[in-house]
């Protein structure tokens, strides 16, 4: 049957890759064609693909290797589901929980950063950005540089109490981020481009000290992922 849409997004290749996965088209255990035979085959950029491919792993239904192509997961046909199953609603309080700390607690540290942060911690973070987008077809190497990121912005508000908290937090958080990339994916809020663009965003209101602006985005940011948890935990 003939695709009607005048585009096919990331979403849509997103599904139908995982309609083959679900499918049986290819198995636990299969390496998936290259990005470049990807992009060939579904009429679509390599970003695109990129992007596909980075929500699925995100889902826990693919395993990007560096340097050695894209696998179908051992369990992937248990996760075809992975937000909407058992499993995920008995996170979701969880993470709702660890949402609201994170924006509490990040708000303060990106105002805090904007109005303490040396050129050494601007420096930091554009690392971590360039990183971030140099990473966007390695959900795993994306999802590390994504947590350094808020934990250095903690670091440039030179509080060290704040700083300690947010460390303490850091196995939590880095267990949460899983879960929001993959909210922030499934439901096509942003693409990867534009998940980069909010957290460049952020930094640009600490590198320009505009402590108000600081901390709405950082809010605004985390607060997009809240409202998509709560739809999907009131559609299950």
């Amino acid at each position: 049957m003939t695709n009607t849409r005048p585009l096919k997004s990331s979403e849509w290749v997103m599904n139908d890759l995982k309609t083959q996965i679900a499918s049986g088209s290819w198995k636990p255990g299969d390496k998936l064609p290259s990005v470049v035979d990807l992009a060939a085959q579904f009429g679509v950029g390599r970003s695109t693909i990129r992007e596909a491919l980075s929500a699925l792993k995100a889902m826990g239904m693919l395993d990007i290797r560096q340097g050695g192509g894209t696998y179908v997961k051992a369990d992937a046909p248990e996760q075809a589901q992975p937000l909407d199953n058992a499993e995920w609603m008995s996170r979701a309080e969880s993470l709702r929980h660890i949402l609201e700390v994170r924006k509490v607690l990040e708000s303060g540290c990106a105002a805090l950063a904007a109005k303490h942060r040396s050129e050494d911690h601007l420096q930091r973070l554009r690392d971590t950005l360039e990183e971030m987008g140099t990473s966007l077809g390695d959900e795993q190497a994306s999802e590390q540089a994504d947590v350094r990121f808020h934990l250095q912005i903690a670091e440039a508000a030179q509080n060290p109490v704040l700083t300690d908290l947010v460390r303490s937090l850091s196995e939590k958080l880095h267990d949460s981020m899983k879960d929001t990339r993959a909210l922030w994916f499934y439901a096509e809020l942003r693409s990867a481009e534009r998940l980069l663009g909010e957290h460049t965003g952020i930094y640009e209101a600490i590198a320009n000290q505009d402590e108000p602006l600081a901390a709405q985005r950082m809010e605004s940011h985390i607060a997009k992922v809240e409202r998509v948890l709560y739809e999907k935990t009131n559609r299950a």
